[in-house]
């Protein structure tokens, strides 16, 4: 019976394990927030089409150089606009996976 005994022991570790979870849970939303600020820019067509948008996915801006404008090839720019939107996605996702990788498993 001494080998299951003292059982008081686990309520303490019950308590710093809620702690942990709660700071963080904090963390983790901490870390959420800050990626609704960080701005990345995609590009294609070395720089004639540029894409910002947040880590959160949100587009704040998109830059079109003149020279990218060609009415006889609207496609070229169409393209250029999915390439830089492709670029700064995965530049959003790179970021994203280095504020919240630790968070993997909890629900991110």
């Amino acid at each position: 019976m001494g080998k299951f005994g003292g059982f008081g022991g686990g309520m303490g570790n019950m308590q710093q394990l809620m702690r942990q979870a709660q700071k963080m849970q904090q963390e983790m939303m901490e870390a959420q927030e800050e990626l609704k600020t960080i701005e990345v820019t995609g590009t294609s067509g070395g720089g004639l089409v540029e894409v910002t948008m947040t880590c959160e996915k949100q587009v704040s801006a998109v830059k079109i150089k003149p020279e990218a404008v060609d009415p006889d090839d609207i496609e070229m720019l169409e393209d250029l606009i999915v390439a830089s939107f492709n670029d700064a996605t995965a530049k959003a996702e790179e970021i994203r996976e280095e504020k919240l990788g630790k968070f993997a498993g909890l629900g991110v």
